[in-house]
């Protein structure tokens, strides 16, 4: 078991890892969009949703593997009337890729932010 650690995601805010490999899976923390510098990015669904994804790509990517290899995500809404706007941001990132995908609606996400999403990716070349 190891931390994946990037500069090209934000930083975590609390204690935990940006990831963690434990065998050949990559668990990621959820990620919101805050920018890699820590700042917010504060925009609408899809501006967000995109922050959002590329920070994911991110870490992903820090693990060796790539969004490709996601087996199942975890999508947090703020607000469920947001899932159009959320899903065409995803389809457009995924493409023809569709791994397995919970979509819940939370009463609150950190930073008072639209949307979090976490990944479990396969790490198997």
């Amino acid at each position: 078991m190891h931390v994946i650690q990037t500069p090209n995601a934000p930083a975590a805010i609390g204690p935990y890892s940006q990831a963690m490999v434990v065998g050949d899976l990559l668990f990621t923390s959820g990620q919101i969009p805050l920018r890699a510098d820590g700042t917010l990015n504060d925009g609408d669904i899809t501006t967000q949703t995109t922050q959002v994804l590329a920070n994911l790509k991110a870490v992903i990517e820090a693990a060796g593997a790539s969004l490709d290899k996601v087996v199942k995500t975890t999508v947090f809404l703020k607000n469920l009337d947001d899932f159009v706007a959320m899903n065409k941001v995803y389809g457009e990132t995924f493409g023809s890729h569709t791994p397995a995908r919970s979509t819940v609606q939370v009463a609150k996400l950190p930073r008072d932010v639209l949307v979090e999403i976490e990944a479990i990716v396969s790490l198997i070349k």
